[in-house]
């Protein structure tokens, strides 16, 4: 990519997005594009040709998703495939109608098996059942993987995908119902420290073990392989049946939920007791990234769990006000 090349960040006011195009600015990139829900409606297939056709970006970085922690995927199950397909569908179709050099798709690891072998590989794909509580989703996130590489097959295009695990950073969903684990026990620990309260509960026994992600390395990640890496080299060029092309984006290294909250805790400084309610679903009990191809590929994650989370916890203060 020139950084005079038009850009295309669909998905831009997410925490996803919003991070990748802070950092494609950061680089010096000038000439970015992105519409508003509002201004384009991803689902909308007419009017997402209609842009393609007289926007003509030159690359595509597809951040734009319905997204949720464990409940809401288990409550907005055909909301979670139906929109995401659409979304996909949509603009990966028109970004191979009008020529994009490259584009990147970004998933997540809760396309692997509920019972991948750990650290989870790329290999790991479609190797056995899903979690059930977001097989939806997956199942969504594991056709636009299938729909780049079959484009790439068929007609040559340049489209990657990758699979960062749980991030977290600024502009993530704080909503209690719909957000992921770490920013919902970051506002109930904020909440019950300024309101005095004697306890938190915390759904499940807190034995599952997660990664997370610093929003802004997944969007550094995700910026050097638009740069760097193209769908060529995401592969053994000697094989036949071409597979498993996506790439992890994470650290290789986890936590206990327990573990976790006793660290958010201690960062947001509440002082009252932490309870676990067991009756609540886990989900998946292992859940660690194998980052080795993309370490192989010349990246490597920057900012530690504590510093991360601390960073997460100033920009929700100060969104606050």
């Amino acid at each position: 990519m020139n950084k005079d090349s038009k850009i295309y960040v669909a998905g831009h006011l997410g925490l996803v997005g919003s991070a990748i195009v802070k950092n494609l600015l950061s680089k010096g990139y000038t000439n970015l594009l992105y519409k508003t829900h509002e201004e384009l409606e991803l689902m909308d297939q007419k009017a997402v040709a209609e842009f393609f056709a007289s926007e003509k970006p030159e690359y595509v970085i597809l951040a734009a998703a319905k997204v949720g922690g464990i409940v809401a995927n288990n409550t907005y199950r055909a909301d979670f495939i139906y929109e995401n397909l659409q979304v996909q569908n949509n603009v990966i179709h028109q970004s191979y109608l009008h020529g994009v050099k490259k584009l990147l798709f970004l998933g997540s690891t809760c396309i692997y098996p509920k019972n991948a072998p750990q650290p989870m590989q790329e290999e790991s794909l479609l190797t056995s059942p899903l979690e059930y509580t977001n097989e939806p989703y997956a199942i969504a996130k594991i056709a636009g993987i299938k729909m780049c590489e079959s484009y790439n097959l068929q007609y040559g295009t340049n489209f990657i995908s990758v699979m960062p695990t749980n991030l977290y950073g600024a502009n993530d969903n704080f909503d209690l119902e719909t957000s992921h684990v770490l920013p919902a026990l970051l506002r109930k620990m904020h909440e019950a420290k300024i309101n005095n309260a004697k306890t938190v509960e915390i759904w499940g026994s807190g034995s599952p073990r997660r990664e997370f992600l610093y929003s802004e390395d997944m969007a550094d990640a995700c910026v050097f392989l638009m740069e760097n890496v193209d769908f060529k080299d995401t592969y053994d060029n000697s094989v036949k049946e071409v597979r498993n092309t996506h790439i992890n984006i994470g650290t290789g290294e986890d936590i206990s939920i327990k573990e976790l909250a006793y660290l958010m805790r201690e960062i947001v400084g509440f002082e009252g007791e932490l309870t676990f309610d067991a009756t609540k679903p886990d989900g998946t009990i292992l859940k660690r990234t194998d980052p080795s191809k993309l370490h192989s590929l010349g990246w490597k994650h920057k900012t530690g769990l504590e510093e991360g989370i601390k960073k997460a916890y100033a920009w929700y203060l100060e969104k606050l006000g």
